[in-house]
């Protein structure tokens, strides 16, 4: 045991943290588990008396279906396009006020954070009925303009470069601008640069949060071929006014299982560089 614990850098103090954490760990991954599970079973074998976390006769027959049935390859698109312009425009936008709101000295600084800070309190759904309403008079509605330009502002992409940006080296700084760099150049090719955990901690958050965006797609488009992939799979679902479905729980949980894969490879793969984004975002000072 001693040798297990060396091998992890762990001491006898730190096995209760872990097991608490596994345990954690274990309740978080079990609905995981059990979605997947259902998206390969026959919807005869989905509401039975006994449990079953594996699937005894496995199909992939509701893939199948959703991939035959329904345009899930245009959502697949829609959610791509959306997810991936909004997110390059929204880091890219809260590193600039993040950078502005950490270097530059202006009156009523600490009063514009304290501002973005006390709009996370507003709900969304506050917002969404007059945007909807702008959108659908400018024309918009069921466009990618009204997908994608409403998303690309996010207080906490501002927040976390803003608190990676106060600990940026001044001498850097000094240096660049006796160079006669002007405050964006200073920005775009030096502090940027720099802030690379912080910017793939900030583009993991916003892009998640992009894809998984179910109210306001479902508000603004009104076109089938404009849905996004979380509003697609709507029509899977099993339980329809108060009809319920048998086939639809195996088919809605195969949609899911397709629509959380990019979430999930985009964690796996930057997962390093997210957890030090957020550590020197949240930490430093």
């Amino acid at each position: 045991m001693r040798a297990w614990l060396e091998r992890r850098n762990m001491t006898w103090g730190d096995v209760p943290v872990w097991l608490i954490g596994m345990i954690v760990a274990l309740a978080w991954a079990a609905p995981f588990i059990w979605m997947v599970s259902t998206s390969f079973k026959f919807p005869s074998d989905v509401l039975t008396e006994s449990i079953e976390w594996l699937p005894t006769r496995p199909t992939i027959e509701n893939y199948v279906k959703i991939f035959t049935g329904f345009p899930v390859l245009r959502w697949l698109a829609n959610s791509v396009i959306q997810a991936t312009v909004s997110t390059t425009l929204c880091v890219f936008f809260g590193a600039m006020a993040g950078f502005a709101l950490a270097r530059f000295q202006f009156p009523g600084r600490g009063i514009i954070f304290m501002v973005f800070l006390a709009s996370l309190m507003i709900p969304v759904e506050v917002s969404v009925i007059p945007m909807l309403l702008a959108f659908i008079k400018v024309g918009w509605a069921s466009t990618y303009q009204a997908l994608i330009l409403p998303t690309i502002a996010n207080v906490f992409s501002v927040y976390i470069f803003r608190q990676f940006f106060l600990t940026f080296p001044k001498e850097l700084e000094e240096a660049a601008r006796l160079d006669g760099a002007k405050p964006f150049w200073l920005f775009l090719l030096v502090a940027l640069p720099l802030a690379r955990a912080p910017m793939i901690a900030a583009a993991v958050i916003v892009f998640t949060l992009n894809w998984n965006n179910f109210l306001w797609p479902l508000l603004v488009t009104f076109d089938e071929s404009m849905k996004t992939m979380p509003v697609g799979i709507a029509s899977f679902a099993p339980v329809v006014g108060t009809h319920t479905q048998l086939e639809g729980y195996s088919v809605a949980m195969a949609g899911v299982t397709v629509l959380s894969i990019p979430s999930l490879l985009l964690f796996f793969f930057l997962q390093k560089y997210f957890i030090q984004g957020i550590s020197q975002g949240g930490l430093k000072q």
